[in-house]
């Protein structure tokens, strides 16, 4: 009876079977049959009890089934059982979501998608059913952006004698009693010196997602609010930038579009392998860089052939000798002295030369990342003919050729000789100053969309905003985390820490 009662469950999917399934689901059955006879006459020989031979048989048509139709996998969830639920079962867990492989870090969104009506079967014409098998595929989306009031609502506690009503004070924010979150702030701040979208940008991209038009200046406003507000930490990457033995500095211009006399200003960068830490200035003196250097402990400075770092360095090594300390030494960036020749390369096929040999000598570079300073210095020491070799030769030819670019290349390179190889000897100094000037890449770039600023306190903003946010990509922290978790560390009363500080605490 049980059998037949099987065999008509099972008969629409047997029917969906190939031949050759169905010729080895047929020796599987005979297989089981042959062995559910044989126990039948071992267990009539033992007189077992007509019960226990059905449930036997049962057992045995079970396991037929779930060797033909049922699951391979063998695993197992122990039933969790509620202290309150006398030993009842609970209903079944939710479906826990298998994170992306490609995103592991990304939030799941589940969407099913069926049938209306369902399918009919192909084989037999039979309504089909709903299995629990599933063929899975995954999209990267995106929700748009949203923005949304927060209206809270402080709690008043009054009273029965009425002589008192206190209400629940409010927490601590950027800017008491703005009318922006600190959410709001810091994602205008960061849009604008991390994304490089200007605030007018910004505030047309709010109002074409639905949003009253916001007021331009006022957001403007609340960048140099959070500015102030993280000054501390600012500080501290300027304090802690003053420490290693290796200095990288450079400059761009910066134009002051209102509130100062001077319009041409400089934005003025100093960094190390994880620090950036800039300053803007309505001058390009090497008094600037005198300032940082008189308050450093650095014995290198990297730059370019730039005077004002000449005249910076001279000056505090004046004030290191009457304290007796350590002279420092300027070393060149050989990025400049290579364009120098490129540029003359177009006129003057001569400039091939050094050209070919900076090449080799950058491959020795490539290869010199990530090895151990004994590795460094070996692979150094290979560079070090070539730049002889060039030396050699631009000396040769710089009688011979009248003014024009490769004259002045080869001026160039033969005036700071010692200092473009002084980094030969030195596995701290680096080949260039490209490290510094990446660090100048994104106020560059930015530059080009909002011009300049229009005031001191703008350039300030700039200055301090874009220091964390170099400094957090120095150390491949998300500024966007990094702020948000100093902002909410300030406000809970704690001290202001670098970027470095924060990746080591995570």
């Amino acid at each position: 009876m049980e059998f037949n009662k099987f065999s008509e469950t099972k008969s629409t999917k047997l029917q969906c079977l190939s031949k050759d399934e169905l010729i080895k689901s047929h020796c599987v059955i005979e297989f089981e049959l042959s062995q559910l006879i044989k126990e039948n006459y071992e267990l009539r020989k033992q007189k077992v009890s007509d019960e226990q031979v059905q449930l036997l048989m049962t057992e045995q048509l079970g396991s037929l089934n779930d060797t033909i139709f049922g699951k391979k996998s063998e695993r197992y969830k122990k039933p969790v059982k509620s202290s309150d639920d006398n030993g009842t079962n609970q209903p079944p867990r939710p479906n826990v979501k298998k994170p992306s492989e490609r995103y592991p870090n990304l939030p799941v969104r589940e969407e099913v998608i069926t049938m209306d009506p369902p399918p009919t079967c192909p084989c037999c014409n039979e309504v089909m059913s709903a299995s629990s098998m599933t063929e899975d595929s995954e999209q990267l989306t995106v929700i748009p952006k949203k923005y949304e009031i927060l209206r809270q609502k402080r709690t008043k506690f009054r009273c029965s004698c009425h002589g008192s009503l206190i209400t629940a004070e409010a927490p601590p924010r950027i800017i008491e009693g703005s009318t922006y979150s600190d959410e709001m702030i810091l994602d205008v701040a960061l849009s604008k010196y991390c994304d490089l979208i200007p605030i007018e940008r910004y505030a047309a991209m709010a109002d074409r997602s639905g949003t009253i038009e916001l007021p331009r200046n006022s957001l403007i406003s609340t960048t140099h609010k959070l500015a102030d507000f993280l000054r501390g930490s600012y500080e501290l990457v300027k304090a802690k930038v003053l420490e290693p033995r290796v200095l990288r500095a450079d400059e761009t211009p910066h134009r002051m579009l209102e509130g100062s006399d001077k319009k041409s200003w400089y934005l003025w960068g100093f960094s190390t392998e994880d620090l950036c830490f800039l300053e803007c200035h309505p001058t390009r003196s090497g008094d600037v860089a005198s300032d940082i250097l008189t308050q450093s402990k650095c014995k290198i400075l990297m730059s370019d052939v730039y005077s004002g770092y000449g005249k910076a360095v001279r000056e505090a090594n004046k004030l290191r000798v009457e304290a007796g300390l350590p002279l420092i030494r300027s070393g060149h960036c050989n990025a400049h002295a290579r364009r120098y020749f490129f540029k003359a390369w177009k006129t003057h096929k001569e400039a091939e030369f050094y050209l070919d040999h900076y090449h080799e000598i950058y491959q020795l570079n490539s290869k010199a990342k990530g090895k151990p300073p004994p590795e460094v210095l070996r692979l150094r020491a290979q560079m070090k003919p070539r730049f002889e070799e060039m030396k050699k030769r631009a000396l040769k030819e710089l009688p011979c050729y009248p003014k024009g670019k490769y004259k002045a290349a080869l001026k160039y390179f033969l005036k700071s000789y010692d200092e473009f190889v002084l980094f030969l000897t030195d596995v701290d100094i680096p080949i260039d100053n490209n490290g510094q000037e990446r660090s100048l890449r994104s106020y560059v770039v930015g530059r080009k969309t909002w011009y300049g600023t229009h005031s001191e306190r703008g350039a300030k903003t700039a200055a301090i905003l874009f220091t964390l946010v170099e400094t957090c990509k120095l150390n491949q922290v998300n500024p966007r985390e990094y702020f948000k978790h100093l902002v909410e560390d300030l406000l809970a009363g704690a001290k202001p820490y670098t970027p470095a500080d924060f990746k080591k605490s995570i």
